[in-house]
C-alpha cells in the first residue's frame, strides 16, 4: 500500500469525518481496502479498528482482498436464470479458472455472480467492468471470456 496515497485521501477528510466515504475513497484508489489502510483510518478517525473493520465487513461492496483489473458480473436475477444463467456462470468459472467470489492468480479478473443487474429485458445478462453484454448463451460468454482472455495476453 502506498501511504502518500492514503495521506492524501485522508487530508481531504480533515475535520470531516465519514468512515463509509473514506472507505469508498480508500477503495476506489486502490481497488480494495488493505488490512494496514483500515488501521491507519482507524487512527485518523480515532476509532477502534474493530469499528472500521466491522464496517468494512458489512458492506457487501467493500473488499478486504485485491480484486481483479476487470470485474466480470453474472446476473442470477429470476430471469437470467429461467435463460440459463447458472449455466453461464459456470462456463465463465471454466472460462478463468477461478470459482465465483474468486480472482485469477495474475490479478487481471475477478468473477461475481449478483442477483439482478436490472436489465432483464436483456436477459441472460453479463457485466464486464461497465459494459452490459445481452442474451448471453454458454457459446457467447466462451467466446467473451476467450477473445478478452487473448487481448489481454497480447497486450502485456
Amino acid at each position: 500500500m502506498d501511504i502518500e496515497r492514503l495521506n492524501k485521501i485522508l487530508a481531504v477528510f480533515e475535520g470531516e469525518g465519514g468512515l463509509i466515504s473514506i472507505l469508498q475513497r480508500v477503495q476506489e484508489e486502490f481497488g480494495y481496502l488493505p488490512e494496514d489502510a483500515l488501521f491507519s483510518i482507524a487512527d485518523f478517525l480515532k476509532l477502534p479498528p474493530s469499528q472500521v473493520f466491522s464496517v468494512a465487513t458489512f458492506y457487501d461492496h467493500f473488499y478486504l482482498t485485491r480484486r481483479g483489473d476487470h470485474l466480470i458480473s453474472v446476473c442470477q436475477g429470476t430471469a437470467c436464470h429461467v435463460l440459463g444463467a447458472r449455466d453461464i456462470l459456470e462456463t465463465a468459472e471454466n472460462c478463468l479458472g477461478i470459482k465465483t467470489g474468486q480472482t485469477t492468480p495474475d490479478y487481471k479478473y475477478s468473477l461475481e455472480r449478483v442477483a439482478c443487474l436490472g436489465s432483464c429485458a436483456l436477459a441472460p445478462v453479463v457485466l464486464v467492468d461497465d459494459e452490459i453484454h445481452s442474451r448471453m448463451t454458454v457459446r457467447k460468454v466462451k467466446k467473451l471470456l476467450t477473445e478478452d482472455l487473448d487481448d489481454t495476453e497480447s497486450q502485456t
